[in-house]
């Protein structure tokens, strides 16, 4: 299939195949999922030493866990031995992986295991093996790139690929405002209650541009909007300074809010109806004005990172990690965050909005998924997929954003970002190699200092 025929830039166009195509999702998963930097978990699900959490990274089934000596693992979750399933709960705590199949064992850090009285890591090894098997070369597959970033797991199976922090670029003042404490502090957010997880017959795309589509779509949310179920008793959510969309067309990513800047805005009001939490927000808008001076901030924008990862940054916080299961299924964990060191009151507070905001059970996010739902069912039929979606919504009227490496500011009211998210996709879909993308990311930047 012509890759760059699917996606036509230059006329604002995006073929139906994206998602519906079979094929298209098997080379998905090759080509982008299996290169790609994406996020599994979060730290606070791994907390003690041999937890685990069994997540996901485009096809595979892979195991996020804290191994006896603190350090953070993802291990592919199949048995070395004949492919079975290794772990099949959710999460839990465990010395040892065991195979449910034949009994080989793996310690949390992936090794082939021997734990005298309790376990052998291969059942038969001195009778049936003779000692002649190499353990060393049979523990679990590794993932080979692991970050924690300001608590956050990402990780990466591709050995050529670039840095965490080279992959998401500039694009780190709108992800760091997300995770970062509001007083401005790095990091310091913890994850408030478990993870929401659902599946949605869509693609995984659908979710990915939401988060960076344009204003336009507030039309689905009018009644949302009327009922008002904001902390503050109108509105959805936390006002903005002012509102655009931001997209990284070298890199995929994008943002819907504000562009960053240095002087910080008058704090707004937003938990009226809670004055303890009132008060909380408050003192930590003076702390934030006080802690980064003169430093460049973002005022908690609405992002996605490419391919499958978005996240709210203002309230309510979240993470929406996008687990894609076939070309029309898609599964969605969703989790909170809120100042780890916040008082009860406000975590409390917050756990309660962020629930009727986002989520299967959210009046705001139930809204999406029926679109989704419904776009995918009406994309299906052979007629239907006879005709391309139409992106052209601020064509051409990009400009460069002072200050950010590579961003382009596109207005209010534009898809531009959208676009930038399948530019991208066709050069993953397109690339032989890491070495391509880099180059095809330059020349976005070069393309983009002389427009």
């Amino acid at each position: 299939m012509d890759i760059r025929s699917l996606v036509d830039l230059e006329q604002g166009t995006i073929s139906r195949e994206l998602f519906v195509n079979e094929e298209l999702f098997k080379r998905e998963m090759e080509q982008i999922f299996s290169r790609a930097w994406l996020c599994v978990g979060h730290e606070d699900m791994i907390q003690k030493p041999d937890d685990y959490i069994v997540s996901r990274m485009g096809g595979d089934s892979v195991i996020l866990t804290r191994d006896r000596q603190g350090a953070i693992q993802v291990l592919l979750n199949t048995c070395m031995h004949r492919g079975m399933k290794l772990c099949r709960y959710d999460q839990g705590n465990t010395r040892a992986f065991t195979c449910p199949y034949h009994g080989w064992s793996y310690s949390t850090d992936g090794r082939l295991v021997e734990i005298p009285g309790e376990l052998v890591g291969v059942p038969g090894f001195k009778d049936y093996y003779r000692e002649k098997l190499d353990k060393k070369a049979w523990g679990l597959v590794r993932c080979p790139n692991v970050i924690n970033y300001r608590g956050l797991i990402w990780a990466n199976w591709d050995p050529q690929a670039p840095s965490f922090q080279e992959y998401i670029g500039d694009f780190s003042h709108y992800l760091n405002a997300a995770l970062d404490h509001r007083d401005g502090r790095e990091g310091g957010s913890e994850m408030i209650g478990g993870i929401q997880k659902w599946r949605v017959p869509c693609n995984w795309k659908f979710v990915s541009e939401n988060f960076i589509g344009d204003m336009y779509h507030d039309i689905s949310h009018r009644s949302v909007d009327l009922v008002g179920i904001g902390p503050g008793g109108k509105g959805r959510r936390d006002a903005s300074r002012t509102r655009t969309t931001v997209s990284f067309d070298a890199l995929g990513h994008g943002a819907i809010g504000e562009l960053p800047y240095h002087q910080e805005a008058d704090y707004v009001s937003a938990y009226k109806l809670f004055p303890e939490v009132e008060a909380y927000y408050r003192s930590v808008f003076e702390a934030r004005v006080k802690n980064l001076g003169d430093r460049m901030r973002v005022n908690h924008s609405v992002g996605t990172i490419f391919p499958a990862m978005s996240f709210h940054g203002r309230q309510p916080r979240t993470v929406a990690m996008v687990h894609p299961i076939g070309p029309t299924e898609t599964e969605i964990w969703r989790i909170f965050l809120v100042d780890r060191d916040s008082p009860q009151v406000v975590k409390d507070a917050n756990r309660h909005y962020y629930m009727s905001y986002s989520g299967p059970g959210g009046l705001t996010e139930s809204d999406d998924l029926e679109n989704w739902t419904y776009a995918t069912e009406a994309s299906r039929g052979p007629i239907a997929r006879r005709f391309a979606y139409n992106y052209q919504m601020g064509l051409g009227t990009g400009r460069a954003v002072p200050g950010l490496r590579g961003a382009t500011e596109n207005g209010e009211y534009s898809e531009g970002n959208a676009r930038a998210f399948y530019k991208r996709w066709r050069e993953f879909m397109e690339a032989r190699s890491w070495d391509e993308l880099m180059e095809a990311s330059r020349a976005t930047m070069k393309e983009s200092v002389h427009g």
